[in-house]
């Protein structure tokens, strides 16, 4: 028998949205052949999800979290096809992990990189473009560094790219995946708020220190 690998298993799990154990065994059960392991998972009604692409997916539920010390407040809506997935137990732990994902990635703004304006990914190339280390490279050289920068602070801005906060070997994107895969039905991250307390008012600085002397000179 082959030797199954975790970049085997890896690869798999990405084209078929299974779990691992189960992208694991299909391996083995194939002699480490993706192609027929990927066709068992399908003939075991495992590898669904890349079939929901095309559904549309217009139920769900609306998840709010409160984080610990009530400073960070998060709303998600994440949808599935139906009423009957959006009661089930599996989707709402989804939905709660995606919203305490959220509340942790403060750097995060988007759902996907396909989200992201054309013209906010313009002007972080010019940027890139324009930096002293790369104005001595040649120009493929530089065009190939500002892209890989750029696709890196894509993903950082992007809440798919994020690795799973309760499995780090495990993108959101990779847990939707698994997730629909497991319930039969197409699950999309539609959209989401992260609230900070007092994020955006300007703070009136004091010195504390300067206002007892202020007082003391005072009496």
């Amino acid at each position: 028998m082959a030797e199954i690998s975790a970049k085997l298993v890896k690869e798999l799990r990405e084209q078929t949205g299974a779990g691992m154990m189960d992208c694991k065994k299909a391996l083995k059960e194939n002699d480490g052949d993706i192609t027929k392991a990927t066709e068992w998972l399908r003939q075991k009604g495992i590898a669904s999800a890349g079939k929901l692409e095309g559904k549309v997916a217009a139920e769900g539920l609306v998840e709010s979290y409160i984080h610990t010390g009530s400073r960070i407040g998060v709303l998600v809506e994440v949808n599935c096809q139906t009423d009957f997935v959006a009661r089930n137990d599996s989707f709402k732990e989804l939905v709660k992990n995606i919203a305490m994902q959220i509340a942790a990635c403060p750097q995060v703004e988007y759902v996907s990189v396909d989200d992201i304006p054309t013209e906010f990914v313009e002007s972080e190339k010019s940027i890139e473009m324009g930096r002293e280390d790369l104005s001595k490279k040649p120009e493929n050289i530089r065009e190939k560094i500002v892209q890989g920068r750029i696709e890196k602070r894509l993903k950082e801005l992007t809440l798919m790219a994020q690795p799973f906060i309760r499995d780090q070997n495990l993108t959101v994107e990779q847990l939707v995946k698994e997730t629909s895969a497991q319930l039969g039905e197409k699950i999309s991250i539609r959209r989401f708020t992260r609230f900070v307390l007092g994020e955006g008012i300007e703070k009136e600085e004091s010195n504390f220190a300067e206002e007892v002397a202020a007082q003391t000179g005072k009496k």
